[in-house]
């Protein structure tokens, strides 16, 4: 099949802005271990290796391994710094391990470093840690900066044999930290999770055991200091170790490493001049050529997405409807019956076989109606829970697209929680939902959620997650609906879906979402958690449209209340004072929890009923708004909770709101 002119303009406009960007990206990797396959990225000295799902910096091998260094790189040099744009943030996430193998004594550490030549000095075993030996020690000719873990009291100077400490062309640290206050022990052979930061201006190290979280409030130390003056403009980064006359094992079991890359060759001025005219060039020539050929008609969903039936046939989906059997049930879409319109269609009341149904005709204009009409069938057509929408059928006629709900007489959320403050008045008649009503609404949510996340064969991630697609029964049941950009996860261990852009609305998506290509429990998480705070709160998300600005959303605006320790005074007027203090403050703190800036630290959603059900506390919270940081800090062998996220994060391309 011929490449439509569309996809040509598509491709050549990517390759172009591809072009421009490769100078601007980021400098991102990440190991959640380390296989046979990773060598290819890695650079590993002769003594270094993969084994047993680690990288063994010094190696891990039966026979006499004493007085020996290694060192083990990713292979591609990191832009530090630049004349023209300054110096380069990182931060570096790694799990590593230390055993002694037995021995009696250990010797002698392992150090994160940042040098100009990746090669292994001569001589470096022992004391010197790999880094330098005796002639390079304490001068500039050393060239490396590393963040030590020291094993061995090999100098008087050192604090003692289990400490961190900060070494600059030298082993001799200019800063030293015991661990022993931390609990941790390097050379017992336990997990030890390390964060390393870097914003330009200071150096900050966390540290904490493998199973837990890193205190972000607490590092190990923190201090100023100017990397450019002691290293060349491009480093190679990585880890040295070595053993003495005591030897000990060297492992790094996991590295996330993320940084801005301050490429020198940036002058992009070329590209935006030329990019726009070219565009330009292409649009018109396209334009004439659609126009030449007859093409300017209503879109064509049979020829953009010839393959509807075939998607829909092989999943076990409802019940197909005629589309005279619709157009019969609701008046010929009589704007009599209409229900409600959004970005993906209008909805219109219907009866049939004397039974309400509701009927969303997919919009010609929606971007991609074919692509969310399948999505909608070949997942809640799937689905049975007491809070997900039934989806009774659905029709594909004459070019129209239609599913077929059943009927929910209190319509959507959003209708009886928002208020006008601009007007002073509630945005509707609808009566005030009382907080016993508003529980039972946010229990059924988080049902609904557990279920798609934890209960159904494969796992379903929701994506759009708003008070919007909250519909009401009779009953002010809550029932999860529109399920146009859910996407399902094959495999059932995964925990995240990629894709081309960024899927959701402003206001719902979690700060990560404008960062990342995935759709993640988390991603999920945070938006029940934005619902639940309008919920309690009566009052509208915000905008979260802006990269890393969530200033003037609710998540921001209730934690100053929590902040204050007033957090029960952000509880919706209307409710008149009248609720249960206890449960409100629990639900409250709790979506602070799910609108955790650090998805890592969110909840899972069987922890939300269980909070929710008066069976378990709300998380901890601090009661400062934690600022959000990139890449966040994973608790990457963690059994807790937060044990659910996707840790594989990559650059996204577009966005597009709902």
């Amino acid at each position: 099949m011929a490449t439509s002119p569309v996809v040509k303009l598509l491709l050549v406009l990517i390759a172009l802005f591809g072009a421009a960007c490769t100078n601007v990206q980021c400098f991102y990797f990440n190991f959640p271990d380390f296989q046979d396959e990773d060598r290819k990225d890695l650079d590993l000295s002769e003594n270094s290796t993969i084994f047993r799902d680690a990288m063994q910096v010094t190696p891990d091998l039966n026979g006499d391994i004493t007085n020996t260094p290694g060192r083990a790189y990713y292979g591609k040099k990191f832009r530090l710094w630049s004349k023209k744009k300054g110096i380069a943030s990182f931060n570096s996430t790694f799990v590593i391990n230390i055993s002694n193998k037995d021995s009696p004594e250990v010797g002698e550490g392992l150090a994160f470093v940042l040098t100009a030549d990746k090669s292994v000095p001569g001589n470096s075993y022992g004391q010197w840690l790999g880094m330098v030996n005796a002639s390079t020690n304490g001068t500039s000719q050393a060239r490396i900066v590393g963040v030590e873990f020291d094993t061995r009291k090999s100098y008087e100077e050192d604090l003692d044999d289990n400490h961190v400490g900060l070494d600059i062309n030298s082993c001799y640290s200019i800063l030293q930290e015991s661990l022993s206050s931390y609990n941790i022990n390097l050379s017992v052979g336990v997990d030890v999770r390390v964060v390393v930061q870097y914003d330009g201006k200071n150096l900050t190290v966390f540290i904490s055991k493998g199973n837990e979280t890193v205190n972000a409030t607490s590092p190990a130390f923190s201090v100023p200091l100017d990397l450019s003056a002691y290293l060349p403009e491009s480093v190679y980064v990585g880890f040295s170790a070595s053993t003495g006359n005591f030897t000990q094992l060297n492992c790094v079991r996991a590295w996330e490493f993320q940084g801005l890359d301050v490429d020198e060759d940036s002058n992009l001025l070329w590209v935006w001049i030329a990019v726009p005219v070219i565009s330009l060039a292409l649009i018109s020539g396209l334009a004439f050529y659609m126009y030449w050929s007859g093409r300017f008609k209503k879109d064509d969903l049979e020829g953009a997405y010839p393959n509807i039936e075939d998607h829909i046939k092989s999943s076990t989906a409802p019940r197909r409807f005629r589309l005279k059997e619709l157009k019969r049930a609701t008046g010929n879409f009589n704007h009599k019956n209409k229900l409600g319109k959004g970005g993906f269609g209008t909805v219109y009341k219907g009866i049939w076989k004397e039974k309400e149904v509701a009927v969303k005709r997919v919009s010609k204009k929606s971007n991609q109606g074919s692509q969310e009409f399948i999505a909608e069938v070949t997942t809640i057509g799937n689905l049975n829970h007491k809070n997900l929408v039934k989806l009774i059928g659905w029709c594909y006629e004459n070019r129209e697209l239609l599913l077929v709900y059943e009927y929910m007489p209190n319509g959507s959320l959003d209708k009886f929680i928002f208020y006008d403050e601009k007007a002073g008045i509630e945005e509707s008649n609808q009566p005030t939902l009382s907080w016993e009503t508003r529980l039972i609404i946010i229990k059924g949510v988080a049902e609904a959620l557990d279920y798609l996340h934890n209960g159904c064969e494969k796992r379903v991630l929701h994506r759009d997650i708003k008070s919007s697609n909250i519909m009401l029964d009779s009953e002010f049941n809550a029932r999860l609906g529109d399920f146009g950009l859910a996407r399902t996860i094959q495999q059932r261990e995964k925990t995240h879906h990629s894709t081309i852009e960024i899927a959701g609305t402003p206001g719902y998506m979690a700060p990560e979402t404008f960062l990342i290509s995935r759709a993640t429990v988390e991603t999920d998480v945070y938006s029940y958690g934005v619902l639940l705070l309008e919920v309690v709160c009566g009052r509208k998300p915000g905008n979260q449209s802006e990269l890393n600005n969530y200033n003037n959303s609710i998540v921001n605006w209730l934690w100053e209340f929590y902040r204050r320790g007033r957090i029960t005074d952000a509880v919706d007027s209307k409710l008149d004072g009248d609720f249960v203090d206890k449960e409100v403050e629990s639900a409250l703190i709790l979506g602070l929890a799910c609108c955790h800036p650090n998805p890592h630290y969110r909840p899972s959603m069987r922890t939300v009923l269980a909070v929710l059900t008066g069976e378990a506390d709300p998380p901890q919270v601090p009661h400062e708004r934690p600022s959000f940081v990139w890449p966040a800090m994973p608790p990457v062998f963690s059994q807790s909770d937060y044990s659910l996220t996707g840790s594989q994060f990559s650059t996204i391309s577009d966005l597009s709101g709902r």
